[in-house]
């Protein structure tokens, strides 16, 4: 995915792959990357506001699927909203509701733009560009991201399906690795 939205927070830059709904974006002055310290308090808050951006990421993603493998279409009241977010996402097909159950299948099929491979990569994708080699933004990107499970799961009413808990499953995978491979543990410090 390109990079193409540029989330600031007190002159904090963030590089993310896509723009989300629901993502805070408190910014007020950019600073070079690489030129301005930043205080505990302004890490505190960016870590904040990665949790929050991951889960709202996590919960948009996993409900799509999950009202697109159930039928479900809940989106009415807030259908510009959530065609925005299909727009931003790279879904530029038949509006959701309109979809036969054939075509339905094939989106969240395995190489479909909804299925476990090409979500669970958004899904990490924005908490891996959104940390930017951080450890603590990503493992606050992660906690985010499995909070946003839990929320649509709780918005869902039940046990996600299983496509929604195969996804999840893969994009913690997906963010463990960049972490390994960035040299960090996998394992919270502080438990």
């Amino acid at each position: 995915m390109s990079m193409y939205s540029i989330v600031t927070h007190k002159g904090f830059i963030m590089k993310i792959s896509s723009s989300v709904l629901n993502v805070n974006s408190n910014s007020s002055v950019i600073k070079n990357l690489y030129t301005h310290k930043l205080s505990s308090a302004e890490v505190k808050d960016i870590k904040k506001e990665i949790a929050q951006n991951s889960n709202a990421y996590a919960f948009n993603s996993t409900s799509i699927q999950s009202d697109i493998a159930s039928g479900v279409d809940k989106f009415s009241n807030e259908h510009q909203d959530f065609q925005n977010f299909l727009k931003d996402i790279g879904y530029d097909g038949k509006p959701i509701a309109s979809l036969s159950p054939k075509e339905a299948s094939s989106l969240v099929s395995e190489d479909g733009i909804f299925g476990i491979k090409q979500t669970s990569e958004r899904i990490a994708n924005f908490v891996i560009n959104g940390a930017n080699g951080n450890e603590d933004l990503l493992r606050a990107g992660r906690e985010g991201m499995l909070q946003g499970f839990k929320d649509a799961e709780k918005a869902f009413g039940s046990k996600l399906p299983d496509i929604s808990q195969k996804t999840m499953q893969k994009a913690v995978e997906l963010v463990d690795k960049a972490m390994h491979d960035l040299g960090f543990s996998i394992l919270d410090k502080e438990v």
